[in-house]
């Protein structure tokens, strides 16, 4: 595929010492078409003046950018020299800092939670606060890349799909979309590395405290995140590992009494052009396979009417970083995979 690189495309990324927010800022320094306007961090963290490569001596040789605190003057920086911010900061303080530059005619693509639920009513239950975003909330397009190209393409507002349902709903939607899904509900367990917790300090994700829990039972945010893409219901139950990242997800679903193999293997023929997920009967991946890569891995069993799927994915690239570039590389007009592979 021929195309002309897009001009410098100038983006700021607030929130860059979390996991995500680094592993975002190596790939925009990658990237052919962006230009990094700068990394920020809230203006009273004690990250605030240091380089983003002490935090990450890995990136030493990528990452030796100063972290600057968002005061009010570099918002203002922002807003009139960048093009697209990137949030990776709490789902709340998305939400606040939104609406700022989406007014200020600024593209914005959040990889928290703050606009991926349709209903502003779930906030409270599964995120803790009032949204009083409404209006902002209905113009987010869910930035599932290989689902939602055209939206995302045309969006002010993406936000970023979690961690948990990017591997779930690749697993399972070219079913749903197929018709060979039973209308029992789909039971989804699934494995997380530690950096899923985030990188603030907890007892309850120290290595001598943790060797594999699950969590979030019958209430986890992301069970309604999955199952308002999915339009069907899910048994959700995420678990925490002491490994550092990627994430399993075994699915169990009941096909239809008529579905035949040669149903699953058309179904999961709608990823045949894209290049950053592999797909295979039988295949069993591995956590292994796909940490540090952009991929998504998937692989299907059955017995009789009984599927089951598993999905692969790094939490923090296409679980997070990888995917808003996906997003960002749709809105340029650029191939998906650009600045990734």
């Amino acid at each position: 595929m021929q195309y002309q690189p897009a001009p410098s495309h100038s983006v700021a990324i607030i929130g860059a010492s979390g996991y995500v927010g680094a592993e975002l800022s190596r790939l925009v320094q990658q990237h052919s078409a962006l230009s990094l306007f700068g990394c920020y961090v809230s203006e009273h963290s004690s990250d605030a003046g240091t380089l983003l490569s002490d935090l990450y001596p890995q990136y030493a040789h990528c990452l030796k950018i100063p972290l600057q605190g968002l005061t009010d003057n570099e918002k203002s920086s922002i807003k009139h020299q960048a093009d697209t911010v990137f949030l990776c900061t709490e789902h709340s303080i998305s939400v606040a800092l939104a609406p700022e530059f989406l007014e200020a005619g600024l593209k914005v693509i959040d990889l928290s939670g703050g606009f991926r639920l349709d209903a502003i009513e779930d906030y409270p239950q599964f995120y803790g606060f009032e949204h009083k975003q409404a209006h902002w909330l209905r113009q987010a397009v869910y930035g599932l890349a290989e689902w939602y190209p055209h939206e995302i393409a045309e969006a002010q507002l993406v936000a970023v799909p979690g961690c948990y349902p990017t591997a779930s709903l690749m697993a399972l939607l070219p079913l749903k979309k197929a018709g060979l899904l039973k209308s029992s509900k789909v039971i989804i367990n699934a494995v997380s590395g530690v950096t899923g917790a985030g990188r603030k300090a907890s007892l309850a994700t120290q290595g001598a405290e943790l060797s594999l829990q699950a969590y979030g039972l019958f209430e986890h945010r992301h069970t309604p995140e999955i199952s308002q893409q999915l339009q069907h219901e899910v048994l959700f139950t995420p678990h925490l590992a002491q490994f550092p990242r990627g994430i399993l997800a075994t699915l169990y679903a009941e096909l239809n009494d008529d579905t035949s193999d040669d149903d699953l293997t058309g179904a999961y023929q709608c990823y045949a052009e894209q290049p950053l997920v592999r797909f295979k009967k039988l295949a069993r991946p591995s956590i292994k396979d796909v940490v540090q890569q952009p991929f998504v891995d998937i692989g299907w069993h059955r017995q009789g009417n009984q599927l089951i799927v598993l999905s692969a994915i790094d939490n923090l690239l296409k679980g997070a970083a990888s995917q808003a570039i996906q997003c960002i590389n749709l809105q340029l007009g650029l191939p998906v995979e650009e600045g990734l592979l």
